[in-house]
């Protein structure tokens, strides 16, 4: 049960090759993410958006910030690959920037906004993305290893689909629908 609550849609999975098609729909659900993240939460009560997804887990306020700040760190990491050679990338400690007090206190509204923004952003640069350009990556420092676009496009799909699972898994066991 525990790892259902960790991970309700599974961990991610990399396909054996990256078809248009395959990347295409992974664009689309990155396009998509706001909006079902919006319809999700917009009419949760404060004590609802604090409470955890799991035992030692974010509050759902926290996954919302979250979403935001990693996101922005996507569009980020992308340019970078896209106009240098194969750069290192920025670590941060993603769980200390969730305990920050924007993430923990300050309201949804602003980072729904932001998401919306820029997942508008990330959807409209991955289709402008040439089959070259999918191919180029940075190295994330933490795993020492290297990432190309078209991993990422896939691996950020994942991202949002698996922090809305939280919440409306969460939603579920609660009776909140």
């Amino acid at each position: 049960m525990e790892n259902k609550l960790c991970y309700p849609i599974g961990k991610f999975t990399a396909p054996e090759v990256y078809t248009k098609e395959y990347l295409s729909k992974r664009i689309q659900e990155i396009a998509e993410f706001p909006v079902l993240l919006k319809r999700e939460v917009s009419q949760l009560s404060d004590k609802q958006l604090n409470t955890s997804y799991r035992e030692g887990g974010w509050t759902i306020r926290q996954v919302i910030h979250h979403c935001a700040d990693s996101h922005m760190n996507c569009f980020i990491r992308i340019k970078w690959a896209l106009t240098e050679d194969s750069p290192t990338i920025k670590f941060y400690y993603e769980d200390r920037w969730g305990e920050m007090e924007d993430n923990t206190k300050m309201p949804i509204e602003p980072s729904l906004t932001l998401l919306e923004g820029l997942h508008f952003r990330l959807s409209y640069l991955m289709n402008s993305l040439s089959a070259s350009d999918l191919h180029k990556s940075f190295i994330h420092p933490e795993h020492n290893a290297s990432f190309q676009i078209k991993e990422i496009i896939g691996t950020y799909a994942w991202h949002g689909l698996h922090h809305l699972a939280h919440i409306t898994e969460l939603k579920k066991r609660k009776g909140w629908q």
